[in-house]
């Protein structure tokens, strides 16, 4: 016996198929003009249980900067010394209001505000925030500038931040050679930060002396030597001295004040250098 089917629901089956793969609607996203925003907490006396907190608290973003320790958690990499909390964050542009907190799990500190401030950001460029100074002795303050050092093409650029009280010199020489008599960045002031010099991409070593003195503050220091771009694999290259249109900065720290909330560990008790990267190579 031959059976006769209906054409009708396989039809609507059909229908609702093509209208499942077509959508119904297009939904656009803003276009969020964006700077970068970066927090150093030089503050050697003050802090929450874990730290410091930047926030802004104008609107809601995924761009807090939390549990921010003294010198940004420095870390040792392959010989060189980085502030592993030292990052560029996107912040929307345009006149916005932050804080910075005690970081701690009791209310009554973590609601503490160190500083509350406004700032102008201009979508494509970056900022670095410092607190510094000390605040028990009334000489904590914030510093917000904008950090687009130029592009130092073949070369790469090379900077001191001295978050220290005190004025130093820093000499800068080829990792294996020795440091030269002449300062590359003579009398840096305290709570100071030097012009960029330009400099042959190579591996850098830095020698840190107080102002006028013969003593080194600490062992000299090899700068982030960042690492090469992988085509294979499509790894963009790492930001440091030996990446040409790189620029990198050596953040000077004091240390921590005895007996405050501050790491209090030996490698604290005595000044220090931690590197940032400022640029990044080319793609």
């Amino acid at each position: 016996m031959r059976r006769f089917f209906s054409a009708l629901p396989v039809l609507a089956l059909a229908g609702l198929a093509a209208g499942a793969c077509r959508p119904d609607e297009v939904i656009k996203t803003e276009d969020i003009p964006t700077a970068g925003v970066r927090f150093i907490n030089a503050l050697p006396d003050s802090a929450g249980a874990f730290g410091l907190d930047f926030r802004f608290v104008d609107i809601v973003e995924n761009n807090a900067q939390f549990r921010i320790t003294f010198r940004n958690n420095p870390q040792t990499s392959s010989g060189a010394v980085g502030s592993a909390q030292t990052q560029f964050r996107p912040a929307r542009a345009g006149a916005r209001h932050f804080k910075i907190f005690l970081d701690d799990t009791l209310q009554a500190i973590a609601s503490t505000a160190l500083k509350d401030s406004t700032v102008t950001l201009e979508a494509g460029k970056n900022y670095t925030a410092i607190l510094w100074g000390e605040a028990r002795q009334g000489t904590m303050k914030l510093a917000f500038f904008d950090d687009v050092p130029a592009d130092p093409a073949t070369q790469v650029a090379l900077r001191v931040i001295n978050a220290t009280n005190a004025a130093i010199d820093v000499r800068h020489y080829v990792d294996g050679g020795t440091a030269p008599a002449t300062a590359t960045w003579a009398s840096v002031p305290a709570y100071g930060v030097s012009a960029f010099v330009t400099a042959a991409a190579a591996r850098y070593r830095y020698n840190v002396r107080a102002a006028g003195g013969a003593t080194n503050l600490f062992s000299d220091l090899l700068a982030l030597p960042g690492a090469a771009k992988d085509a294979i694999v499509g790894i963009d290259a790492l930001p440091g001295t030996t990446q040409a249109g790189s620029a990198v900065t050596l953040v000077v720290y004091p240390r921590s004040t005895a007996g405050a909330r501050t790491p209090q560990t030996t490698a604290f008790q005595v000044p220090a250098g931690a590197f940032m990267w400022d640029r990044r190579p080319p793609r």
